[in-house]
């Protein structure tokens, strides 16, 4: 993904302003062009005022075949073979065409996964030993692997601190009566959806004791459903911002439906992988590896994941956090209108474009 620009904050500076851009003269009025002069009627613009965001290219469906800690590998190819068996009959061509909204039609699906590089970089075997087990797994059930990501990615890609982008976003979601108490989630790293129990913990001297009352979530129905998400935790050391797992898988979705830029730009640049020449450490594998030739696009308007249970309430942290990212509204309106164009309806929302299937154990 080195294609990628940095977002950098602009130096402080008198506003740019574009050439002036005159207008139709009015009825009896010389035209503009016939004087050095600008017109009392030119438009000035701000430079910053006339940016773009690139489009980029959109599958109808990414289906993510599942999210590999270090540990499923220590388990064996047994484990893969049986995890791939499970979820075959869900990713067949009829079943994905219906979860795209493309039913009996020719469908667009790429299919990923994501393994964790991050949590416990040392204790994940390299990508020669990885890779050929996944892929041989997979396609003894009749799997394609298009694409292989790294966790890690999703906090830096290449020169894009994609988690920081997503943090710096966050537009949270305050319920009624808030009145600043608590400190902002950029300060906290904790993210709700709703309002949270009252603290008891600071009582006035000679005062009353505060009573208590339950936490309750905006929008609730009937009864709420509260959560409250750790998005990080400060570790020792100078990389000292530990992400946590449901925050990544949000930045995660997020790639996968092409809603992320940087100063308007795709950070999503899948570099084609030699599967006889793998790198000895996941660092100098792509961000994301893009592992069959003619893979249909990486992003899509649709997400599916197949997940363990254990993914559950990070996929509930996921939706709370999707809900509150301010995402470019341009890539929004863009995927909607293009999906549009080919006869499909897609949600304005972005956590509804999301589709899961968790099995037990």
């Amino acid at each position: 993904m080195g294609g990628a620009l940095t977002p950098v904050e602009p130096p402080p500076s008198e506003p740019e302003f574009s050439e002036p851009q005159f207008m139709e003269p009015l009825p009896g009025q010389p035209s503009p062009a016939a004087s050095a002069a600008p017109s009392p009627r030119a438009v000035f613009r701000e430079t910053s005022a006339a940016g773009r965001t690139v489009e980029v290219p959109l599958a109808q469906l990414s289906v993510e075949l599942g999210h590999f800690y270090p540990e499923d590998f220590h388990e064996g190819a047994g484990a893969l073979a049986a995890h791939f068996r499970r979820i075959a009959p869900w990713a067949e061509h009829s079943s994905l065409g219906a979860l795209a909204g493309a039913a009996g039609r020719l469908t667009r699906v790429s299919t990923c996964l994501l393994v964790d590089d991050y949590s416990e970089p040392d204790a994940l075997p390299p990508p020669g030993v990885v890779l050929p087990e996944l892929i041989a797994a997979a396609g003894a059930h009749g799997l394609a692997i298009d694409y292989i990501a790294r966790e890690s990615a999703c906090v830096e890609n290449g020169r894009v601190p994609l988690a920081r982008l997503v943090e710096k976003a966050l537009i949270p979601d305050p319920p009624y009566g808030t009145n600043g108490s608590r400190p902002p989630v950029h300060e906290t790293g904790w993210l709700c959806n709703g309002s949270r129990s009252a603290s008891t913990a600071e009582v006035p001297a000679m005062g009353g004791r505060t009573p208590w009352h339950p936490p309750a979530e905006n929008a609730a129905r009937r009864h709420s459903v509260f959560l409250d998400a750790e998005l990080w935790t400060e570790e020792p050391g100078p990389e000292n911002q530990l992400w946590s797992c449901s925050f990544l898988a949000a930045v995660w979705q997020l790639l996968r439906l092409g809603l992320l830029r940087a100063r308007g730009e795709t950070v999503v640049n899948p570099v084609p992988v030699d599967l006889t020449d793998l790198p000895d450490r996941w660092a100098d594998f792509p961000a994301i590896g893009r592992m069959t030739p003619r893979a249909a696009p990486f992003c899509a308007y649709r997400t599916f994941s197949a997940l363990g249970t254990a993914y559950l309430p990070v996929e509930h942290a996921v939706r709370v956090i999707l809900g509150q990212v301010g995402i470019d509204p341009a890539a929004l309106a863009s995927t909607v209108r293009r999906a549009a164009e080919e006869g499909l309806s897609v949600p304005a929302e972005p956590a509804d474009r999301l589709t899961y299937l968790f099995l037990s154990r």
